[in-house]
């Protein structure tokens, strides 16, 4: 392969609530590869990164992916991670996207290939987004009743597992909390009774619609410090769960909530790199990984599940983008052997399907892996000019959360 690469740049469009964006890869010989990345979950600033990386790397040659990873990792060393790191992820995406065109084969040939035809999905956001993602995606959620009707919907559509987060209920209205992420403001991250009830009401109404086939996971996110979590646990312990999925930057304590936990643990959607992993897979802090391809890229990934299988973990992608990365992680999954699940949004704002040339499919629960070459899809631009980016959305993407 002597192809070299000639250009990199961003694309986006608006995407609802959000905005959806893009790595567009050119090489010399006219095949393009494409990528997606985010600047929603709090990480705003990474097209102009890409921007800056670009010129090293131009009129490199496209097939020396993992050396030009490298190369702008040495580049980039005293800001390692975070939005730094995923604007590498991103261009590695893109490159390998290209090189498997250009090769004529599905990326998941460049990570070792094909285990696996179908992947199991879950339904994520369940609830989350038809509560307080108005009005993107109906119909609208604003009681009990809805709540039960979807998980109802999720059965009676073929899916196995939905994921829902966390909400309370007043006047039998469900009332999302996101302390995590500010919403409401309360950096002390307690957890008070009313919390907790809530937590178990919701999950109750869930379980009334999607009957006892369909799997129930829950995710406390950033919501609350180790007391807080152990108390929900003890709440729940009761209940059957597929897994409660949190997040904390010590995996010590990530350990002893496990070690008090009846129900698999997953974590780690945010960390950035095989060294941020190990720590946690050392203090066998946790049964699933979330590893987020998006941020840092499939080939880093696949080392990341690679060292999770070494200390017995499987691995899951964290998923909540757009068609493309959905598609991305698709070749993922066909191809890490210690694969548990893999995140799906099942609602979609109403152009999804217009901005890409194929869309994921669904058979019994499960994604289809494709067999076009590259990622098996790719963004069409004359569509994401028809939908140009939202400059009024919050900068970490988050605009209310359930009225409160």
């Amino acid at each position: 392969m002597k192809a070299t690469i000639t250009s990199i740049e961003t694309r986006s469009c608006g995407a609802g609530w959000r905005n959806y964006y893009f790595v567009k890869v050119t090489t010399s010989d006219g095949i393009v590869g494409w990528s997606e990345y985010d600047e929603g979950f709090g990480n705003p600033g990474i097209g102009a990164i890409i921007s800056q990386l670009a010129p090293r790397i131009v009129g490199q040659p496209l097939s020396q992916h993992e050396r030009l990873y490298q190369l702008l990792r040495a580049a980039t060393r005293p800001g390692t991670g975070g939005v730094v790191g995923q604007a590498l992820g991103a261009i590695e995406n893109a490159l390998l996207d290209a090189k498997a065109k250009t090769l004529g084969v599905p990326c998941y040939e460049l990570l070792g290939g094909k285990i696996r035809d179908r992947a199991t999905v879950y339904w994520s956001h369940c609830t989350t987004w038809r509560i307080s993602r108005q009005p993107w995606y109906p119909p609208a959620i604003t009681d009990k009743a809805g709540v039960v009707a979807l998980g109802r919907e999720v059965r009676e559509r073929g899916f196995k597992a939905l994921k829902t987060n966390v909400y309370r209920y007043e006047d039998g209205k469900p009332i999302g909390w996101a302390t995590g992420w500010g919403i409401p403001f309360a950096p002390e991250l307690n957890v008070d009774r009313r919390l907790v009830n809530g937590v178990r009401e919701h999950l109750g109404a869930l379980a009334e619609g999607a009957g006892p086939d369909v799997e129930i996971l829950l995710d406390l996110n950033f919501n609350a410090r180790t007391e807080g979590y152990l108390a929900i646990i003890r709440e729940i312990a009761d209940l059957d769960l597929f897994w409660l999925e949190l997040d904390t930057f010590d995996p010590l304590a990530l350990a002893h909530i496990r070690s008090q936990s009846r129900h698999p643990i997953a974590s780690c959607e945010t960390l950035m790199g095989l060294q941020q992993f190990l720590p946690f897979f050392r203090a066998q802090a946790l049964d699933v990984a979330i590893i987020d391809l998006v941020w840092n890229g499939a080939w880093q990934s696949m080392k990341i599940a690679a060292a999770a299988e070494a200390h017995e973990v499987n691995v899951a992608p964290h998923n909540f983008y757009g068609h493309l990365a959905t598609m991305m992680n698709a070749h993922f999954a066909a191809a890490v052997p210690n694969l548990r699940v893999v995140e799906t949004d099942i609602d979609r704002i109403a152009w999804d399907g217009q901005l890409f040339s194929h869309v994921p499919e669904f058979v019994d629960g499960q994604l289809v892996i494709p067999d076009r070459p590259g990622w098996g899809t790719e963004p069409l631009e004359e569509a994401l000019r028809a939908h140009p980016p939202n400059t009024t959305v919050n900068p970490i993407g988050l605009i209310t959360y359930g009225g409160k």
